[in-house]
């Protein structure tokens, strides 16, 4: 993942996204010139369960707790779908706001974090497919907060191919010779 992918699997921009350090939350704002809400699905302890997380979940101190959103522009387009699991002790010290986003909550803070991608996925999602009114596949990743040499969460994103209006298609067919 370092050197990134071959372009006829996923396009640069895709890639910027996908494989960047960047905030996504910044980046969606940036592309649609709209404001990127929340709308929070759940919030809930899950105490030491592995919660069907990627394996690095291990790597967040329990117990824990699990939150769900939506990212979505202010109009009402749904631009991705993300999970992060925080040690219970500390969510309210980070999430101050939970009707925010978590860049727009650790900005606040001045919070300097090191965004450690551990993994990109792309697959089918039929309840995906629904929530996006969208259909798939659909490419996601998940990466730990890294914040004074502690992992602080991890998160799990899933983006909806609606961004291909602003970043292009997915991948890009190789040149004929």
């Amino acid at each position: 993942m370092q050197r990134g992918l071959p372009h006829d699997q996923l396009a640069p921009a895709w890639q910027i996204l996908l494989l960047g350090d960047g905030s996504p939350t910044r980046h969606l704002q940036l592309l649609t010139r709209d404001r990127t809400e929340v709308d929070v699905i759940d919030m809930s302890h899950i105490g030491l369960d592995l919660d069907g997380a990627p394996d690095v979940i291990r790597a967040v101190p329990g117990p824990r707790l699990r939150r769900q959103v939506w990212l979505r522009t202010a109009s009402g387009q749904r631009l991705a779908y993300a999970t992060s699991w925080w040690e219970s002790s500390h969510v309210d010290e980070y999430l101050q706001n939970r009707s925010l986003p978590i860049w727009a909550n650790l900005t606040r803070l001045r919070t300097e974090l090191y965004r450690d991608v551990q993994g990109i996925f792309y697959g089918h999602s039929k309840p995906l497919e629904v929530a996006f009114g969208q259909r798939g596949p659909f490419w996601g990743r998940y990466y730990l907060f890294w914040h004074n040499g502690s992992p602080l969460t991890l998160i799990y994103e899933v983006f909806s191919p609606y961004l291909t209006r602003y970043l292009g298609p997915t991948r890009v067919e190789p040149a004929e010779r």
